[in-house]
């Protein structure tokens, strides 16, 4: 698996080079030309990516299945989102210079004091770790320590992402309601729509989904990762030997929501829009999907996983748009009958059942028994 994860990571690299190169130089009556509707597409695909390698992190290595997570992807790419708003000033539909169009509309007169801030990229970088990391801290610390394990703890982190829902669907929020952030128009003072920005966005989200993806395969297999595969596969004894498993388990969590938190950051720009629809339960049951068939505990199945649904998806939704939902049921039924470890995770278990990977024992000489 190690191996696995470094050749991943390279193409993962090689991939943040290629495509900004084939989609700029590269002309377009050329058949490596990879048109710029495409750009963003992938890069989205890759945040998605980066989502399901959070997940793997928290449910794969550690065993907190969290139906949750799409609430700290969403919070991350809402604090991404609020930056790109400021950005707006008076090109805005009602050219008010701080306040955003649907403020003006809705009323307000004046900023709300959680969007200070926000006009400094550095700042809004911050809160996309900071606040999807607190509120999985908080959350963790009192489930953790309570003891909450299993299903029951699934529940809960779905019942948290479906109050966020609700919450960030009301205008007095100050988030845009329904329609949520949206038209946005720089990020860094270069044009979100331009053609050279979109490549250097897919770029960065490469960049980032294989330093985490290196990142974790430091951690899960330092000591720390030990302990997390005790707390995962027998919580009780592991806490019976000494280790504070509430304290593993807290940290897992929370690393995995900050690193869902960025993917939310990076999905923003190039999709163009976020809104409470991100908090939706089945957008976090669909990354449970993703990890699910791509190998929990691979770290590079939940990439494959996600690529491949997603993908799969996007296909299904305009060929076959009311079978959409049935063939995202099927495949997970499917994967948990005949792959219930994944793709990675079956394909790695039939290697190492292979004949030539079973070395011979060797040759020993047979004592004969004393007459």
């Amino acid at each position: 698996m190690k191996r696995l994860t470094y050749i991943a990571a390279a193409i993962i690299f090689g991939l943040a080079l290629l495509v900004p190169v084939l989609n700029l130089w590269v002309p377009p009556d050329s058949a490596f030309h990879i048109p710029d509707y495409l750009v963003p597409l992938l890069g989205k695909y890759l945040c998605f990516a980066i989502l399901a390698l959070a997940l793997d992190l928290a449910w794969g290595y550690c065993g907190i299945l969290s139906l949750g997570h799409g609430a700290f992807f969403a919070l991350g790419g809402y604090a991404m989102g609020m930056y790109l708003m400021r950005q707006i000033g008076t090109r805005g539909v009602y050219a008010h210079p701080e306040l955003p169009d649907f403020m003006v509309f809705l009323n307000w007169k004046e900023l709300p004091w959680y969007w200070y801030g926000f006009d400094m990229f550095w700042f809004a970088a911050i809160m996309v770790m900071v606040v999807p990391g607190l509120l999985a801290f908080v959350f963790g610390w009192f489930a953790f320590r309570s003891r909450v394990t299993g299903v029951y703890l699934s529940i809960i982190t779905q019942a948290l992402t479906y109050a966020l829902l609700l919450a960030f669907f009301r205008n007095d929020m100050g988030f845009g309601g329904n329609n949520g952030l949206t038209d946005f128009k720089d990020i860094l003072g270069f044009n979100i729509q331009a053609q050279s920005t979109r490549a250097v966005l897919f770029a960065v989200t490469a960049l980032f989904l294989a330093g985490f993806l290196l990142m974790l395969q430091y951690v899960v297999m330092s000591r720390l990762g030990k302990v997390m595969v005790a707390v995962r596969d027998a919580e009780s004894r592991t806490r019976f030997i000494g280790y504070r498993v509430e304290h593993v388990k807290l940290f897992a969590f929370t690393l995995s929501a900050v690193m869902a938190g960025i993917a939310g950051a990076l999905y923003v720009p190039q999709v163009g829009i976020i809104n409470p629809g991100e908090f939706s339960p089945a957008n976090s049951i669909e990354i449970v999907i993703w990890t699910a068939v791509g190998g929990r505990g691979t770290l590079v199945g939940p990439i494959i996983g996600a690529l491949a649904v997603n993908s799969g998806k996007s296909y299904f939704t305009a060929a076959f748009p009311d079978m959409w939902i049935l063939v995202l049921g099927a495949l997970f039924v499917c994967v948990t009958l005949f792959l219930p470890k994944g793709i990675v995770g079956t394909l790695a278990e039939w290697m190492a059942k292979r004949p030539q990977n079973k070395k011979a024992p060797p040759a020993t000489a047979v004592a004969e028994p004393a007459e």
